[in-house]
């Protein structure tokens, strides 16, 4: 959305301003011809044609020919033909980066929003140092990336299942065993080149990602599902963070009627994979081994996806009742299992509440395995579509290393 400029500002924040603005609705309409852009900047064709001259000449705006127009047969056609403006996707880059309990996964972002590149590799981060961890991850991305690209990025933004104190430091991430680190230090340390950097909870980034892909409206509650099971919340666009960064934890609720014990130790990865392992009496089997036996109706495998099925029904319903979400959106590798249990949990959910609620639509996303790294380069592609920015150049560079806490 185009950003209220008040009339004391100065002539450079109201260009950087409107030139966000024209990037803005260009990535979120696609083509446009210039008089449909200064309307909807509410500019006149003078000063709007000025913004688009300065992002034409920084290269990250170009013109196309008008292809929706039919060419006219049997006549020659008078005049220029129809120009329209349109992003240019590979004139910045945005990283994005996932440490999970069990693997690193990373994604490269152009201009347009389009992921260019995905990586991924398995690896223990609770036995490993914080350092390697981000060194592993930066060497993950930055290695497949050709030297045009790293000269263009613009970014990185690095998410994780931890809690972020307002200073910027990790206060705890109990599932991989960080306390009190001072994580963008470390990542700036391992970067090739200064950049600015972002850090965020995982499943917020998540969130921040499906939004993006889905368009932000609504009360929405997202849940990463690995080892742990990560929370976060979205109203019309916004995360809701809480008193204390914290809403949303859905994992850590307790339930009493399952023994005492919390939603990701009922059905979370480990726990799952540890039943079938222990049911069909073999250790050599995975997660896809498992739901590979739920599709065939395995009975030991079926047993178990009845028991995740109604746990994490009981801990939607409670969920529901705080927040009363529209939408629920289920990411990470055990999303996969949602979409062979899904009456089950509809069932579950009915059979539990004494009054007849609202369902939400409940969702996996489409792109689950990367969905946390999608986000967290979402984070610097906001931050690139921002005031805070300084797209066309020409000032001295803003503080590399902005955090969301």
């Amino acid at each position: 959305m185009h950003e209220i400029v008040s009339t004391g500002s100065s002539p450079r924040r109201i260009r950087i301003s409107n030139a966000v603005a024209a990037l803005t609705i260009l990535h979120s309409s696609g083509c446009m011809s210039r008089a449909d852009l200064a309307r909807r900047l509410g500019l006149n064709r003078s000063s709007s044609g000025q913004i688009v001259g300065e992002l034409t000449q920084g290269g990250l705006v170009r013109e196309v020919e008008d292809r929706t127009v039919p060419p006219q047969t049997g006549r020659t056609r008078a005049g220029r033909p129809g120009i329209l403006l349109e992003l240019v996707p590979d004139a910045v880059f945005f990283v994005g980066i996932e440490i999970g309990v069990e693997h690193i996964s990373a994604v490269v972002m152009d201009l347009s929003g389009r992921v260019v590149l995905t990586r991924k590799r398995a690896f223990d981060a609770p036995s490993a140092p914080v350092e390697q961890a981000v060194a592993e991850a930066v060497d993950l991305v930055f290695a497949a990336m050709d030297p045009v690209m790293v000269a263009r990025c613009q970014g990185i933004g690095v998410s994780a299942p931890m809690h972020i104190r307002p200073d910027g430091r990790v206060r705890l991430a109990p599932l991989i065993g960080w306390r009190g680190v001072a994580l963008v230090e470390m990542i700036r340390a391992a970067l090739p080149a200064p950049l600015p950097i972002m850090i965020e909870n995982d499943a917020n980034a998540f969130a921040i990602g499906d939004s993006y892909k889905r368009g932000p409206s609504g009360v929405i509650l997202f849940l990463v599902m690995e080892t742990g099971i990560g929370g976060g919340i979205l109203i019309d666009g916004k995360l809701f963070r809480g008193g204390h960064g914290l809403a949303g934890e859905i994992g850590h609720m307790v339930l009493t009627q399952a023994g005492d014990k919390t939603l990701e130790q009922l059905i979370g990865r480990e726990t799952l994979v540890g039943r079938y392992r222990a049911a069909i009496g073999r250790t050599d089997v995975d997660l896809q081994n498992f739901l590979t036996g739920v599709r065939d109706r395995e009975p030991e495998a079926v047993t178990i996806a009845e028991d995740w099925s109604r746990h994490l029904a009981l801990a939607l319903v409670q969920a529901c009742r705080l927040i009363d979400p529209e939408r629920i959106v289920l990411g990470g590798s055990i999303s996969a299992l949602y979409p062979l249990v899904s009456a089950r949990v509809a069932a579950h959910m009915r059979a539990m509440q004494s009054v007849d609620f609202p369902a939400p639509q409940i969702a996996v996303d489409e792109d689950a395995e990367f969905g946390s790294a999608f986000g967290a380069a979402c984070l610097l592609h906001q931050r690139f579509l921002s005031p805070e920015s300084d797209v066309l150049g020409g000032t001295e560079p803003a503080d590399h290393d902005k955090e969301i806490a």
